[in-house]
This record gives C-alpha cells, sequence and structure tokens, in this order.
C-alpha cells in the first residue's frame, strides 16, 4: 500500500446523479498505509463525482516532513493528534470550521474540546485507539501483560519480536518499562532507557509499519501493535492476543485535517463533513478495526467490533496516556537516541 498513487474512483457520469450532488474536480488525500476503507472513497465519489487519489506514510514525522516541503498537492492529511498540535503551531492547517459544518452535530461531546485542537477549528475524527504490542500465546504462554517482552524477552521470542518504526512510540513505552515519564529531559534517565534499547534491540528481527503483514505471514511472533491492527491480525491468526501492560501504553486519536495550501479546498471540507456522518464513519472503522468517535456509528459497524478485546478494554488496564508534544529540547534528545537505535 505505501509509497504509491492510485486514483480511486474516477468521476461518474453527469447524468446518473442529480446535478445538486456534485461538487466535480479533485481530491488528493495522504493518509497511513492501509488505514482508508476503498469503499467510503468510492461512495464520496459516486456521490459527488470527485477524482480522489491517495498516497500513503508510515509516520506522522514523514508526514510533516513532506508538507513542510510545500506544494504537495495535498488536500487532506491525518495527523495524530500531537502532530495537530504542531501542524496548527506552523500554520500547516486551515482553520475551515467544521465546528460550524453540517454533520458535526455527531461529534462525541468528549472529542470536541480536545487538548490539540480545542473546539475543533482545523480537524474531525478519524479513528482512535491505543498502542501496544500483540503476542501469539501459542508460542509464549504467560502474562503477556508486560512490556518486559518487548526489553527482557524469553527464550520463546527472542528473534521474534517486530518493534514499530516509530521514534516515540519506541522510546515511550522504554520509559514507561524504566518508571520514567514521557516527554523526559533527564540525562541520566534517557542514557539509561538508550542502553535498555539498544540492548533489546539484539532480540528484535524488524523494525517495520507492516505490523499485520509481519504477523499474518508469521514472520513475528510479537509486534508492538496498535488494537485495530491486532484485531486485523487476530482475524487471520486466531492465536494471536492485544496485550495492555500494566507499566501503561499511549493512547491516540488520528484526525482528519485540510492543509493551508490546499488546491481542492471545497471538496476538502465536503470529505471532512461527509465523514462525521454516522454511516460513514462505521465504514472507516468497519475497514481500519478501530473506534471513530462519531456518535450513532455503532448502528452500522460490524457485530464483532462491539466486543472485541482490542476495542473494549479490561476493566483492570491502565488508563491510556495520550502524550502531548514534547518541547523542543527533548525531541532533540530523542532523536540522538534514535540515531543510535537505527544504526
Amino acid at each position: 500500500m505505501k509509497n504509491g498513487k492510485r486514483v480511486l474512483m474516477a468521476a461518474t457520469a453527469l447524468g446518473m446523479l442529480p446535478l445538486a450532488a456534485f461538487a466535480e474536480g479533485k481530491l488528493n488525500i495522504y493518509n497511513w498505509g492501509n488505514y482508508t476503507s476503498p469503499e467510503l472513497i468510492e461512495n464520496f465519489s459516486k456521490e459527488y463525482g470527485v477524482e480522489v487519489t491517495l498516497d500513503d506514510y508510515d509516520s506522522n514525522e514523514i508526514m510533516l516532513a513532506k508538507v513542510q516541503e510545500g506544494n504537495t498537492g495535498y488536500d487532506i492529511v491525518v495527523p495524530g493528534d500531537y502532530m495537530i498540535k504542531i501542524m496548527i503551531e506552523q500554520g500547516l492547517l486551515a482553520e475551515v470550521k467544521p465546528n460550524e459544518m453540517e454533520n458535526f452535530k455527531n461529534v462525541d461531546p468528549k472529542w470536541v474540546d480536545v487538548w490539540w485542537d480545542p473546539g475543533r477549528n482545523y480537524s474531525v475524527p478519524w479513528q482512535w485507539g491505543t498502542t501496544a504490542f500483540t503476542v501469539d500465546t501459542e508460542v509464549y504462554k504467560g502474562d503477556i501483560n508486560t512490556l518486559a517482552l518487548m526489553f527482557d524477552p524469553p527464550e520463546e521470542l527472542k528473534g521474534r519480536i517486530n518493534m514499530l518504526n516509530d521514534m516515540n512510540d519506541v522510546i515511550n513505552a522504554g520509559l514507561r518499562y524504566l518508571g520514567y515519564s514521557r516527554c523526559n529531559g533527564n540525562p541520566d534517565e534517557l542514557r539509561e532507557v538508550t542502553d535498555l534499547l539498544l540492548n533489546a534491540k539484539q532480540h528484535w528481527r524488524t523494525m517495520d509499519y507492516a505490523t499485520i503483514e509481519k504477523l499474518t505471514s508469521r514472520d513475528v511472533d510479537l509486534s508492538q501493535n496498535w488494537n485495530g491492527a491486532a484485531m486485523r491480525a487476530r482475524a487471520d491468526r486466531p492465536s494471536l492476543q492485544y496485550a495492555y501492560p500494566k507499566e501503561g501504553f499511549t493512547g491516540w486519536m488520528d484526525n482528519v485535517a485540510v492543509l493551508a495550501d490546499a488546491p481542492n479546498m471545497e471538496n476538502a471540507k465536503l470529505f471532512m463533513n461527509y465523514i462525521m456522518a454516522p454511516e460513514n464513519a462505521a465504514l472507516i472503522s468497519n475497514f481500519a478495526r478501530y473506534a471513530n468517535g462519531i456518535m450513532g456509528s455503532e448502528a452500522y459497524m460490524d457485530a464483532e467490533m462491539l466486543d472485541a478485546p482490542e476495542i473494549v478494554m479490561p476493566a483492570d488496564a491502565p488508563t491510556p496516556d495520550f502524550v502531548q508534544p514534547c518541547p523542543q529540547e527533548v525531541v532533540d534528545m530523542y532523536n540522538k537516541i534514535w540515531t543510535r537505535i537505527k544504526q
């Protein structure tokens, strides 16, 4: 799914839809790989006569660097929560006022006054979930709810681990395991987490975004993972189980936003309003296997989504940790650690 532009649906013939339905033109979306419902795009394109293209990325930082270059031709991006805040501060997003759109009434109130976009002047929910890890319980039969499986793995998992190719997810998981806070600027504690990660790396097979493929191909038996990707992998490999580590784990929300230099601004706004309709939000969830933050969407969602262990957290699970952007001096320290890890 990566690194290739696909035209998902061309404009429909004029005679097949009422003229009032037509926006016409194009819409260019830049989203995470393997994360966009083809049915959603097809329906949107048919209803409005818009030709949609889709490019994908595998980290917030890669997307940010591309957008910072300017003149990308993209209209829509789907940043994580902390990245929305960064992009607003850098003037990279258009203040399109989704809170004044027709379908905004469907957004769950708990996702309206969010720290990354208070009141929702720039963004709307796409999907939300958690980041922990998935392990094959036929390979490892002990307690899975500990980050020790990634950082001090038992013999049966050594060399069978995939970590996300994501600086924040990997470093923050190491900090949690050591009992330290996120966005940590303490040099001694960061040296300790660096040593932890470098030592653990010898037991990691890969560092890759493609967690579903890694698990379903049986290339690995444990992968750091997002809960929706974990559910999709379990459908193919039933012995997989998603962990809720006692040391803690990340909560996140990805959000649809419009770039400040979007060439198809009105179509981008149209798409933003479209995905806030419950039936359309459900299409995203049914494909990606995450919750969406849109009230009423449950009525349109696949039945297995409503009680899946990857979606419904156990009562004794820690509260997910929504990590805010780190100060620049801490980001610089993280970058140095990441460079060493990736060598």
